[in-house]
């Protein structure tokens, strides 16, 4: 049973942290989501919306729980998910996908990655989309269609912790980064700040 649309009726920041400990499933290869970062359409200025016209389109075009999926510096796929919390869209934006714990179809995330250690697999936002052989093919998609690509309940209450968001140069102090506690398939420890 996938998560339903209204899963993602609910501003970034709680979306984000109410997705670490769920499943994302993807074409028969399946991770526990176990670090996302929150992105506001408002006011945010390391969100799309905040410099990009075609994101803001994207938001009014699109219902939660829709695929946004961009190329990051011309190299690498990221996935995130559209969520709305209303307010006429004070509460609206993005929960980046950051990295996973592989739980299925390993064999097929290590022949896509190029890589064999399981923590090294999804440890990243690049390295997720590739072991999942997700592109910019799926930016739209409907991820509570039960279909290629989804969400799956898992843990009910995972212990979570927050950090600051990493890889952006804007707003970098808000701690919306979330993470599974103590868990070493994260893209980057709580503890630690990207150099």
């Amino acid at each position: 049973m996938f998560l339903e649309r209204t899963f993602f009726e609910r501003d970034p920041l709680t979306c984000a942290r109410a997705l670490i400990g769920h499943e994302l499933v993807a074409r028969g290869c399946v991770g526990i989501i176990v670090e996302t970062e929150a992105y506001l359409a408002t006011g945010d200025e390391a969100c799309h919306t905040f410099f990009r016209p075609s994101t803001r389109e994207f938001m009014a075009a699109h219902e939660p729980g829709a695929a946004y999926v961009y190329l990051n510096y011309g190299m690498h796929w990221l996935l995130n998910v559209l969520v709305k919390g209303g307010d006429g869209g004070a509460q609206d934006g993005f929960v980046l996908l950051r990295a996973l714990e592989p739980v299925h179809g390993i064999e097929q995330m290590r022949e896509r990655r190029g890589r064999h250690a399981l923590h090294a697999l999804c440890s990243g936002p690049g390295k997720l989309t590739q072991a999942l052989g997700v592109t910019g093919a799926e930016h739209g998609m409907n991820l509570c269609a039960g279909e290629e690509i989804g969400f799956r309940p898992r843990i009910a209450h995972p212990e979570v912790e927050t950090a600051p968001r990493v890889g952006i140069s804007r707003a970098e102090h808000h701690l919306w980064r979330f993470l599974l506690k103590g868990c070493s398939y994260v893209s980057l420890p709580a503890t630690r700040r990207e150099k």
